[in-house]
């Protein structure tokens, strides 16, 4: 009986060892990336299944447990190369194009690490066109690429308002780009605010107020239209801060700040 006994403990410990080391008892369950690999190599055989045109720049770990996130650079219709970012699960089977939402702040964290990955040379973005909000003298100058029809911007421009009510060391150069594609009357009214650069009418626009027909000969809008296009601006709100670095869509005032202030 006792022989048995030990050969049955004998036996769990012996299986109780090999589950372990199977399931990796501090391993898979707190760090996953310690038990899979993926090399650039792999990477790049996998994504060219959707695309020959496409390199693969890096490898980390995604904000989510179980996936990669690889930085591309991909070539479009038009033969432009792009900078992008997708998801490949650990299975490596399953390939993610989209975002990441951080549901406790809201946060997109996949547009932050575009932000970070498409720096823009700051000082080479013309803002003659721009009208200014807050003093030209301002320590921190942020370029605004903003559609007077667009409800994301028309929100956003109450927040900096707010904030260079608050902070004097702040500006935002605001560029009309209207979007006449899902805004059709956007471009008018871009041009009728850009005739004298009135920020009364940009703010009227913002709260949705009639904008009355100007008629100038003004280039001002045409102009943000083709900078913006070279920049490879493809919606509205984007915001350009001094170091490069750009953000897209609605931000809420004390993510701006901290952008703003690169913490």
């Amino acid at each position: 009986m006792k022989k048995l006994v030990l050969l049955s403990l004998l036996l769990t410990a012996v299986m109780f060892y090999y589950i372990a080391s199977a399931e990796g008892m501090s391993g898979c369950d707190t760090n996953c990336a310690a038990c899979h690999t993926l090399t650039e190599e792999e990477a790049t055989d996998i994504l060219k299944q959707l695309g020959p045109a496409i390199t693969v720049k890096k490898i980390q770990v995604a904000p989510s447990k179980g996936l990669w996130e690889i930085t591309i650079k991909a070539e479009d219709k038009e033969g432009h190369q792009k900078d992008g970012v997708v998801y490949l699960d650990y299975s490596k089977g399953n390939v993610i194009l989209g975002n990441i939402l951080k549901l406790k702040t809201k946060e997109n964290l996949t547009d932050k690490r575009m932000g970070e990955l498409k720096k823009f040379d700051y000082k080479s973005i013309p803002t003659k066109n721009a009208i200014v909000l807050g003093s030209k003298k301002a320590k921190y100058k942020i370029i605004v690429f903003t559609d007077p029809d667009c409800p994301f911007c028309q929100k956003l421009h109450g927040d900096l308002k707010q904030v260079v009510a608050e902070r004097d060391d702040i500006a935002f150069y605001i560029m009309l780009f209207p979007l006449t594609e899902i805004h059709p009357d956007s471009y008018k009214k871009a041009v009728s605010i850009m005739c004298t650069k009135s920020m009364k009418l940009l703010d009227d626009a913002a709260e949705k107020k009639e904008i009355p027909e100007e008629n100038c000969s003004t280039k001002a809008v045409d102009d943000n239209i083709k900078l913006g296009n070279k920049l490879g601006i493809t919606g509205t709100p984007t915001v350009i801060l001094p170091d490069g670095r750009q953000y897209r869509g609605n931000m809420k005032t004390e993510e701006l700040l901290k952008a703003i202030e690169n913490k």
